[in-house]
């Protein structure tokens, strides 16, 4: 597995990453975005996915299927569109599951 960490969203919200040296791929309305996805995490060329909120709604399903393998992680950002609540539910979530509690006070 590579230490590299690629981004997967709309053009708009993670075309920024590209200059910080990180994978950018587009999520674009018109292909197998569920595809495109699985082929990036299945690739092993990333440890770390960086999905926005949006394009996450959209292949929950899939990102499920990750969820319980170390590696590659999947973590939820928002896009320019906004921040929907779903990407700090997961870390709560993945904290939860590794503390054994909730130590966030909401």
């Amino acid at each position: 597995m590579s230490d590299r960490i690629a981004v997967y969203g709309d053009k708009e919200s993670i075309y920024g990453f590209a200059a910080l040296g990180l994978g950018t791929y587009f999520f674009e309305p018109d292909k197998d975005n569920v595809a495109v996805f699985k082929k990036l995490c299945q690739s092993q060329s990333y440890s770390i996915i960086y999905i926005t909120e949006a394009a996450a709604t959209v292949m929950e399903k899939e990102i499920a299927k990750y969820r319980s393998e170390p590696s590659p992680a999947i973590i939820l950002i928002p896009g320019v569109s906004g921040n929907t609540g779903e990407g700090l539910s997961a870390v709560k979530l993945s904290v939860e599951k590794a503390v054994g509690s909730d130590i966030f006070n909401d």
